[in-house]
């Protein structure tokens, strides 16, 4: 049996903290470095035998400074450390997942992650983290957006439990605002780093500063390390998001065209590039694009990959398309499928009953004789 300790940084987190620890209790030891909260989030936490907490001020503040400095006051004797956050929670019986494809030579475990939700509570973004990890040669690297750097010999050696489940409930009213600065940080210490790139692009583009995304994420595509195609495309499509913001819409479909060349197995550049074009009324090309998404049934394991390319969006734009193009037989279809993703969603209902009023409006004509014709 192994010995397994969860760790964790926090700074006023009494909302969540005894839930977060309920949820980690199936671990043997639970390491807490608190950063300075001024709620009852340290006295909460230390009600719990199992749960040690320490604190200690971090200044400059840097997350993968905190982090280490948590990781280090982890058990020498631990086989598997568990970093998480106090908003997250596993689903019950992670443990035994764990134990069963964790061997001698494991360094790393992937697992699945639910990021977000939308507000009717259906999972929102999905993919795989890897923050399971054995407790030596391991050391967190980057001011924000922190990975795990492996220090050892050789490669790492990685298992995928496929029943683990965590699950990422944020606050909404817990700011953000220094996630900027520290990515900016993080840029200048290391301006080759792709992914750093990317992150601060994607963070302007978040806040609004459209020309500062489009240069920061044509630097992140020029860099030689910049090789991972669902990256790439994420830039390229971040970059045409800022464009249309802007009023260049045609820059903005070139790089949505690059897009889709660049990662066509992504839903995402498909259907990004078929709003624009629905806005410009180009239905053929619309709904090519919805059908071509559509065909990809596999979604990505990476943070790439978006709630709405996975619910009703698709069916919704092939069937407001298919209205257009004067084929309400398919809009029926397309929008029948829709609504099975978002069967509360009233717009969808709305949208639905229309198509069909259309379709019933075409076979009617079809059944009236040409009176002319005689």
């Amino acid at each position: 049996m192994k010995k397994i300790c969860v760790y964790a940084i926090c700074k006023n987190e009494e909302t969540f903290a005894e839930s977060w620890v309920e949820s980690m209790s199936e671990a043997d030891v639970i390491v807490v470095l608190d950063t300075g909260s001024t709620d009852r989030t340290v006295e909460l936490l230390k009600k719990h035998p199992k749960v040690q907490v320490c604190q200690q001020i971090i200044r400059p503040w840097r997350f993968d400074v905190a982090r280490n400095a948590c990781l280090d006051l982890t058990p020498e004797d631990a086989d598997i450390l568990v970093c998480t956050d106090l908003d997250e929670r596993f689903e019950r019986g992670w443990r035994a997942d764990l134990e069963a494809h964790w061997t001698d030579r494991t360094t790393r475990a992937s697992y699945r992650y639910t990021w977000n939700f939308l507000p009717d509570g259906r999972e929102g973004v999905v993919f795989w983290i890897d923050k399971i990890h054995s407790r030596k040669d391991h050391r967190w690297v980057h001011p924000v957006h922190e990975v795990l750097h492996w220090t050892g010999s050789g490669e790492e050696v990685y298992c995928y439990p496929p029943n683990i489940r965590l699950y990422h409930h944020a606050d909404p009213a817990k700011s953000r605002a220094q996630y900027l600065p520290l990515l900016e940080l993080s840029a200048r210490e290391d301006p080759l780093d792709d992914r750093n790139m990317h992150y601060l692009g994607r963070e302007y583009l978040f806040r609004g500063e459209w020309e500062k995304c489009i240069e920061t994420l044509q630097k992140h595509l020029l860099l030689p390390t910049a090789r991972w195609a669902d990256e790439r495309a994420a830039s390229m499509r971040y970059i045409a998001k800022s464009l249309t913001q802007l009023g260049d819409n045609a820059s903005a479909r070139s790089w949505l065209l690059r897009a889709v060349a660049e990662a066509p197995h992504l839903r995402e550049p498909y259907l990004d590039l078929a709003l624009l074009l629905a806005r410009q009324k180009e239905w053929e090309g619309c709904l090519w694009l919805c059908k071509g998404a559509l065909k990809i049934e596999t979604r990505s394991q990476s943070y790439i990959n978006e709630a709405e390319s996975w619910g009703s969006l698709p069916f919704d734009l092939a069937a407001f398309a298919c209205y257009h193009l004067d084929r309400p037989e398919e809009a029926v279809a397309f929008a029948s499928r829709a609504l099975e993703q978002e069967p509360d969603n009233e717009r969808l209902k709305r949208d639905l009953d229309c198509y069909r009023a259309a379709l019933t409006a075409q076979q009617t004509k079809e059944r009236t004789p040409d009176q002319g014709a005689l």
